[in-house]
């Protein structure tokens, strides 16, 4: 798995706090086709292979989508006036920010921008070795450890604390729990909740 993680130290009752993903460390790259940038956020494998893969988008223009075959998507607005998409014939507005919308990886699917340039947050699993949910929480919650399951949480206004260590994760950094770790966040603001499980038999995080 790719993080690039900042270990948090362990708390008290076990709970380790996760591992903080800073904003500041993602490199920039070029979408599959070329179209836009994205930063990866956390990924189990590379862009070919992987088993998922959270990254943020910088939408500048419309245009297509690029196509991953045999992977499930699930996109939200996070930044900027929303967009259109054109899903294999079918269209979908996306006007609202923090609204998660799924779709098939390999759909004919295209791009246009409603009022300017947008940032997304996209989530993409393989079909036959993970599964996703995301959420939004406006307030504190935690994180309970389940095998087979992790969970990435995303700044994406105000702040996030994580109570184990005090660490305060600012605008788009993140923290990473793996199935056995544990925690408590303090969310002021709105915070994205990727909730990954990996089928029987996938390679592990």
């Amino acid at each position: 798995m790719t993080t690039g993680a900042e270990t948090v130290a362990e708390g008290a009752g076990g709970a380790t706090g996760g591992r903080v993903l800073r904003a500041q460390d993602r490199p920039v790259t070029r979408w599959k086709n070329g179209g836009g940038l994205t930063r990866e956020v956390a990924a189990d494998g590379s862009l070919e292979d992987f088993v998922w893969r959270v990254s943020l988008a910088d939408v500048a223009r419309g245009g297509p989508f690029s196509s991953f075959a045999g992977v499930d998507r699930i996109i939200t607005v996070v930044d900027g006036a929303g967009m259109e998409l054109n899903v294999d014939g079918a269209s979908h507005t996306i006007a609202d920010a923090y609204e998660p919308f799924s779709f098939p990886g390999d759909a004919v699917t295209d791009c246009r921008l409603l009022f300017g340039p947008i940032v997304d947050l996209n989530v993409m699993t393989r079909r036959t070795r993970a599964t996703a949910h995301v959420r939004m929480a406006r307030e504190g919650f935690s994180v309970v450890p389940r095998t087979g399951v992790l969970v990435l949480v995303i700044a994406l206004a105000g702040t996030v604390a994580v109570e184990e260590s005090g660490v305060t994760l600012d605008r788009f950094d993140a923290v990473l729990f793996p199935e056995r770790d544990a925690g408590a966040l303090r969310v002021d603001g709105v915070a994205a909740v990727v909730t990954v499980t990996t089928t029987s038999g996938s390679p592990g995080t």
